[in-house]
């Protein structure tokens, strides 16, 4: 199975049907499903933390998933830091903009890595792994992803919870449909603001 026939397997319904057939494990596939996601961002954490809403109800949910993601996250942060100096993480380190990226975090710790954890659509794996190889403190980067992800599963959980409702209240779906967008905007806004700093090389880049 490819990686694309693996997206589209996937869907909503396939994953509700799937927290169904493991109902007898209570929460546990839902903190599986979305815990996996940090380690392979090519799963669908979206769809994951609907499903885990819809299946759960809004609260239970909400801390099946926020649970799942926030340990994903340091797991991941956990294993870069640790074998950072194994040679595919220097390479990667190693890499312009993932040095741009180091030091935009490095500079600016809690605040940045709270808003781009906030944004459903940031690509939350290669931040977790660019946190662990720059020199932000462990809390830091705790804090970031409990606060930041916090505020993301919620909403995501808010959309899933009651997927009917975005059918009969237009206006609900309207407004569903125009922070989403804002979302990735503004994600995408900060973002790129890593890229418009550091344009000078360093020392070690020249």
């Amino acid at each position: 199975m490819d990686l694309e026939t693996l997206k589209q397997w996937f869907t909503l319904k396939n994953v509700l049907d799937l927290l169904e057939h493991y109902r007898s494990f209570g929460m546990i596939p839902g903190i599986v499903f979305t815990l996996l996601e940090s380690f392979f961002p090519v799963l669908p954490l979206f769809i994951f933390v609907m499903a885990n809403a819809a299946a759960f109800g809004l609260w239970e949910g909400f801390l099946i998933s926020w649970i799942g993601t926030c340990l994903g996250s340091i797991f991941v942060f956990w294993i870069a830091r640790k074998v950072g100096q194994k040679q595919f993480f220097r390479f990667l380190s190693r890499h312009q903009k993932v040095r741009r990226l180091m030091n935009w975090v490095e500079r600016h710790g809690f605040g940045p890595l709270f808003l781009l954890y906030c944004f459903p659509f940031t690509p939350s794996a290669i931040i977790n792994v660019v946190a662990g190889l720059s020199r932000i403190s462990r809390q830091q980067f705790i804090l970031a992803v409990l606060f930041g992800k916090m505020v993301m599963i919620f909403m995501i959980s808010f959309i899933g919870y009651d997927l009917a409702a975005l059918v009969k209240q237009p206006l609900r779906t309207v407004a569903v449909a125009i922070v989403i967008i804002l979302l990735w905007y503004t994600g995408k806004r900060v973002e790129a603001r890593f890229s418009l700093t550091d344009k000078e090389p360093s020392k070690e880049d020249s």
